[in-house]
C-alpha cells in the first residue's frame, strides 16, 4: 500500500522509507511507551538518518498520528448486511474503537498525539474525523441526520479519550458506544 504521505508524494522508494519508520515507531512505542519515542529512536530502528525521518515527519505526534490514519485508511468499513441503521453504526464505532485495543501503548500515544497542534497532525486529525464521518454518514443511510453524525462524533471522540486516559479498556468502551449509539439513535 502506498498511502502519500501528509506532507508529500512519495516515490516508491520514499514510500518504503515511510513503511519502515512506521513500523519502527509501533515497535518502539511498545518498547518505551510514548514517553520514550523520540523521532530520533525511530530513526534509528527504521535504519534510516534521522534527517531523513524529519523530512517525512515534523514530530512524535505526526509519526504516531501517521500510523493511526494509516491503519484506518486500510481497515475496512464494516459491511451493511443489515437494515438496521444501530447495528451499522454500531459495528463502525466498535471497528475503529477495536483498531488498537490489543496495543495499548500505541492507543495512548495516538491519544495523546491527536490532541497535538503540530500543524502536521492537524492535517491528520481533519483527514481521520473526515474518514469517520463518512463512515458514519454511511451507516446511517442516505438521510443521515447532520446533528446525528455530530452527536456520533462527539460520543467517539469522548469514549476514545476515556479509554486513552485508562479509565476503561477499549473492549469496554466498544461495549459503551455500542449501549450509547442505540441509546442516541432510538
Amino acid at each position: 500500500m502506498n498511502l502519500e504521505s501528509t506532507r508529500r508524494r512519495l516515490t516508491e522508494k520514499q514510500a518504503d522509507t515511510v513503511d519502515r519508520l512506521t513500523r519502527a515507531a509501533v515497535e518502539v512505542l511498545r518498547e518505551e511507551g510514548f514517553a520514550g519515542l523520540t523521532v530520533r529512536n525511530v530513526a534509528a530502528r527504521a535504519g534510516v538518518a534521522p534527517a531523513t525521518a524529519y523530512t517525512y515527519f515534523s514530530s512524535k505526534e505526526h509519526l504516531v498520528a501517521e500510523v493511526f490514519w494509516r491503519r484506518l485508511a486500510a481497515s475496512p468499513e464494516p459491511e451493511a448486511a443489515t437494515t438496521d441503521r444501530v447495528a451499522r453504526v454500531v459495528a463502525v464505532l466498535r471497528n475503529v474503537a477495536l483498531m488498537m485495543a490489543d496495543e495499548p501503548e500505541l492507543a495512548g500515544a495516538v491519544t495523546s498525539a491527536l490532541l497535538g497542534r503540530d500543524p502536521d497532525v492537524e492535517h491528520l486529525r481533519t483527514r481521520i474525523g473526515l474518514d469517520i464521518r463518512a463512515r458514519l454518514a454511511t451507516a446511517l443511510g442516505p438521510d443521515a441526520d447532520p446533528d446525528e453524525i455530530e452527536a456520533l462524533e462527539m460520543l467517539y471522540a469522548g469514549a476514545l479519550v476515556r479509554a486513552g486516559m485508562g479509565y476503561e479498556t477499549y473492549e469496554k468502551i466498544a461495549d459503551r458506544l455500542e449501549t450509547s449509539a442505540a441509546l442516541l439513535l432510538e
